[in-house]
Order: C-alpha cells, then structure tokens, then sequence
C-alpha cells in the first residue's frame, strides 16, 4: 500500500496529502490487516476449538474476558470461512451496532479470551470483525432500516459518543422519535474528538450517522445541555431522557511549576489537533504544535500512546512517555494464566513510531515529574524527574509507588501533555438534572439498572460506570435502551 502521505491518514483510500511523515518507513507492517485469506484459515481454527470463550463476555478474577457485544464469535468466523461475507453480517450485527469503530480502536478482549491464545497465536477476532464490516459497506448491505410503526413517545439522549449512539440506535429501532444533543460542533463525541484519526478515520463515523439519520434519528450540535440549554427544556419536552456524556473529567497532577505555559490535558491537545484537521487541514493554526518540541506524555494508557503518535506526526523533536508502574513482563507471568486478560508488555502504534523514527522506545517507567521549571516569561523549558519505587504503606497495608530520593534527573521539555485519565462526569450537567452521584463521581443507579435518582433520567457509558472501553460504552447504550424502552412501554422486545 505504501508510505503514508498523511498526518492522520490511516485509512490511505484516498491520496490526501496533510502533513507528509517523512522519518517513519514500514508504516504498512504496523497497521496493514491481514489478508482475507488469512483471516479465512483462522476462522477455520477458531470452530476447532469447541471452548468459545471468545463469546462469553464473563469476568474472570476481576477482569473481563470475552466481547461484551460480538457473542456470535464462532459463528461469523466459521461464515467467514466458508466465503458467506454476507450472512456473517447479519450476525455479527445481531448484537453488534458499531462493528467499523470497535475493529479499529478495541483491545480485543476476544482474543485475549480465545483458546488458541493458551498455547499460541489468537484467532484475528478483529481483522475478520473489520473485513465482515467493510464487505458490507462495499457490497451494499449496510442499508438505512427505518421503524415501521411509531410510539408516539420521544426520547432525548445527551451525549453522541459510543454509549449516546448505541442507545439512540435501539430506541429508533423501537419505533421512539430520537433526538441526539452533542455540545460540540460534530457528532462522535469521544470517537470524533478523542480518538485521533490514525485510528478511527472520521470518515467511517460519517458513513455510520448517514445511515442513523437517515433511519429517523435526529442531531443537534451545539448543544451544551446544562450550560446553554437548560435541563428543564429537556424534561419538559421529553418522554425519557438518557445522560451519556462521558467521563470527561481529566485527572491533574500536582507538581510545583504546573501553571507554565506548555502543559495541556491530552483530551485538549487531541481534541485542538482533530478539529483543526477537519475544519482547514492545520490552516487555521487552531491546534496545539509540537512541531521541533521536546515533548514529555504523562500517562502510559491509550491516551498517552495516541498523544505519542499525534506528536510524532506533528514533527517532534523528541517524545518521552512517562509511565508509574514498573514495565509489565513481556509474556505471561505464572499468576496471570489463561483465560485472564493478558497483564503483558504492549508495544502500540505510538512507541512503534517513536521506535522507527527516534531509534529507542519512548517510555520511562517508574518514573514521574517532580518538578516544572519554566523561563521569566512563564513558558515551559524543563521537567526535574524522578524515579519511583514500590513500596508497603505500613497503615494500609497496600502497595504503593513512592519516590526514589537522589534519583532526580532534568530533561528539556517544551511542551507536557498530561494523560493520567479521568475521574467522572462534569458536576455541571449531574447538577442541572440533579441527579446523585456515587463516590467515584459517577451517576448513581441500582446495581444492574440504568436509571438515576431522577424521574425518566437514565443513564449509561463512561458517566455511569467510570472510564472504560468503547466496547462496554456500546454495551451500555444497547442495556440502557431496553430499560429506557419498557419504562415508556411497560415492557421492551429490544
């Protein structure tokens, strides 16, 4: 397929030249799916196995194994096998709303539950869930379907993310009048805007809500509900209303030097990079630059690795990624068997490109910034680090990462980017609909249930069990739905 000739250009179909990655070769080994073929022979192992715990979407010691959404593993890959591209859509998407965006940007907790991991290589759950998809857009399956029949009743759902737009999905479905309220100026909320395009082309969400829309769902974009729009407004028009807004809180750190000018949450940072990249292609200047910085990531998750990349892509001059936690072992260790989640050693497609370009990989573990050093004019220049160390807490009992005293090194720094997560929903739309809260600060319901403290509010996704993955935020969507259908109802088919 050949180099890249884009910034975010991860999809490459069409020759659209942004930013041109001059230092990184090989890009294609990194990204390229397997071949249709490949992915035929290894659905073919997949039925061998008799034990699909890729199916399951269990917990096992405290971890999830297995999809929360794709339980028909075994049989779109067998499907696949036998060249039935179309069929195996039809049941892949029995329970699966969102199949294009979970199969560029889900760990794959499939395959980490499959059998054939034990001893082996897993079945490319994934590559075959993304081939079934993009089959299907290209052979004219995927079709707007339309309710039939309409209640009469009309839902609200704040939010357009993962979790908003599987639960506006199913409702729609059910025959409800959908309105989707999204507080920025495009529909996709975490998927537009927090995800940047080397991993989810905004091209494969735009091809999705053409589909919703033209289903019956209604958009609306700068809709700030609880700022700019009032929660009553809601209330009073609507027959249910479903808060899935996110987590979108982003966890600081404390360190002296922290108000220099060249910090940023890595939320801003990627959301200022996206949208400058839609609106002018970096025309307009409106994004946060690293072109020739030396810049510092504060966090090892996925946001920390797509803050890497994107720097990368925007001319760095160095990356450095910090992480706490020691380095995880690069197999698995003797208390981590199968069929738990794998806790091993994951090299994404951020440290693959700081590896290809810089020569080393980017991160830094057990290590944490102490100190922020910054010039007469406020402006970012160095970063004091300091190693850490684990260590008991003799009144808690529990392990704990503490400080190495001497270990203090500095290194330039230009420009920090803070991806340590996120600690809840924003207290401004919780307070406008008076909804309770839980000690994490998330909205607060029944174990098992969807709905809040508050007559015909729901809610679902990131703002009702914490950060998480985009598989259970579509989980959470589709199960809100159902609650949400039988209160309006008196009983759900969804």
């Amino acid at each position: 397929m050949g180099k890249p000739t884009g910034f975010l250009e991860y999809e490459r179909e069409n020759d659209v030249e942004l930013a041109p990655l001059e230092r990184i070769r090989n890009f294609d080994e990194f990204h390229t799916p397997l071949s249709l073929e490949k992915q035929r022979l290894q659905g073919a192992r997949c039925m061998a196995c008799g034990v699909p715990f890729c199916q399951a979407g269990m917990m096992i010691g405290g971890m999830a194994s297995g999809c929360p959404l794709n339980n028909l593993v075994p049989e779109t890959n067998d499907l696949v096998y036998h060249g039935n591209w179309e069929e195996a859509y039809r049941r892949l998407t029995k329970t699966h709303p969102f199949p294009e965006f979970t199969s560029r940007v889900c760990p794959a907790l499939c395959e980490a539950a499959c059998t054939c991991n034990l001893n082996g290589e897993p079945v490319a759950t994934k590559a075959n869930e993304r081939a079934i998809i993009e089959h299907a857009y290209a052979a004219g399956l995927v079709k707007p379907c339309p309710p039939e029949v309409r209640t009469g009743k009309r839902v609200a759902v704040v939010g357009s993310g993962p979790s908003g737009l599987a639960a506006a999905q199913q409702l729609n479905k059910r025959g409800h009048e959908v309105t989707v309220f999204e507080r920025n100026d495009r529909i996709g909320g975490l998927l537009r805007y927090g995800i940047p395009n080397m991993k989810l082309d905004k091209r494969v969400i735009d091809r999705r809500l053409a589909v919703m829309e033209a289903e019956g769902i209604s958009f609306v974009t700068n809709a700030d509900i609880g700022g700019t729009v009032k929660a009553e407004e809601l209330l009073e028009k609507y027959d249910a209303v479903v808060l899935a807004c996110g987590a979108s809180n982003p966890r600081d750190i404390k360190a002296p030097g922290r108000e220099a000018k060249g910090i940023y949450f890595a939320v801003d940072f990627l959301k200022a990079t996206t949208k400058s990249l839609l609106d002018s292609k970096f025309e307009d200047k409106k994004f946060i630059s690293a072109k020739g910085k030396h810049v510092i990531v504060i966090g090892g998750g996925d946001t920390g690795n797509d803050c890497v990349g994107t720097s990368i892509r925007l001319g760095a001059a160095s990356v450095t990624q910090l992480e706490m936690m020691p380095k995880a072992p690069d197999t698995r260790a003797p208390g981590n068997p199968w069929p738990q989640w794998p806790r091993v050693c994951k090299t994404d497609y951020g440290q693959q490109e700081a590896i290809a370009v810089f020569g080393h990989d980017p991160r830094l573990y057990q290590t944490t910034v102490k100190e922020f050093l910054m010039n007469k004019k406020g402006e970012l220049t160095r970063a004091v680090l300091q190693k850490l160390e684990s260590k008991r807490d003799e009144k808690t009992g529990r392990m704990m990462m503490v400080p190495v005293e001497g270990s203090e090194e500095t290194v330039k720094a230009d420009l920090v980017l803070i991806a340590a997560g996120f600690l809840g929903s924003q207290r401004y739309v919780t307070d406008a609909f008076k909804v309770e809260l839980n000690p994490r600060t998330n909205v607060a319901t029944q174990e098992g249930h969807f709905a809040t403290s508050v007559p015909k509010v729901f809610t679902a996704g990131d703002m009702h069990r914490g950060q998480s993955l985009v598989v259970w935020a579509i989980r959470e969507g589709r199960e809100a739905a159902k609650e949400v259908d039988a209160y309006l109802m008196g009983y759900t088919n969804l």
